[in-house]
């Protein structure tokens, strides 16, 4: 068994290019990220109202483009009528299972807690998992696929570079558990970790803001 604060063989999602940003020296530091959460997911209606009022990760996963943009900004104002589907079911299932996996084998500490950005109280991120070793703070992205996995979908790249980005994260654990007609496939989820990127950090942050516009118009 993998002892808790060692990474067994879990690969890197490849090379990143890590801009680190250079500080005033008469900046504040940082907020921890304990003291900006928002609400919880355990108060369901609470945290559904505070993300409506913001960009999330799962929001920022779709900012491929301009119609992506539009189209969510309206389901940001409107509404949708999706209440989920047997994928997501499965998903909420899964996820309990998954993360304690991540915790017994990484130290990942499952969270629901829904934090913002320091400083930008309408960028916000629930991660399924963190742990801090010392300074360091490293998070846990749970995922359940029907396909096999080369590499991490794109627009899971995006969620993930989110989260890092308003909670201050250095790097995720991206776990994922592939089923076949949502039995699973192995009889150990995957991994994967993806580093930050503060160039791609900086374009989602643009992307963003426009939807915050959008939603204001």
């Amino acid at each position: 068994m993998a002892q808790v604060g060692h990474d067994p063989g879990c690969p890197h999602n490849g090379a990143v290019t890590v801009v680190q940003p250079t500080l005033s020296l008469w900046d504040a530091p940082p907020s921890r990220h304990t003291d900006r959460i928002v609400a919880d997911a355990t108060d369901r209606m609470a945290w559904l109202k505070a993300r409506a009022r913001g960009v999330t990760a799962t929001d920022v996963a779709r900012l491929s483009g301009p119609k992506a943009l539009r189209a969510l900004a309206l389901e940001k104002l409107l509404g949708t009528g999706f209440g989920g589907n047997a994928f997501t079911a499965h998903g909420r299932l899964r996820e309990p299972e998954i993360a304690h996996w991540a915790r017994r084998v990484y130290g990942m500490r499952a969270s629901s807690a829904l934090f913002h950005a320091d400083g930008r109280p309408e960028h916000l991120a629930t991660p399924d998992g963190l742990r801090e070793r010392g300074p360091v703070l490293e998070l846990c992205e749970i995922k359940t696929t029907n396909s096999a996995w080369r590499s991490i979908p794109r627009h899971y790249l995006r969620q993930v570079w989110w989260q890092q980005y308003v909670l201050g994260a250095d790097r995720t654990l991206v776990v994922w558990e592939q089923h076949d007609a949502f039995v699973p496939v192995g009889a150990e989820p995957e991994c994967r970790w993806v580093d930050r990127d503060d160039n791609e950090i900086h374009r989602l942050i643009g992307l963003a803001d426009q939807l915050l516009d959008a939603m204001r118009r």
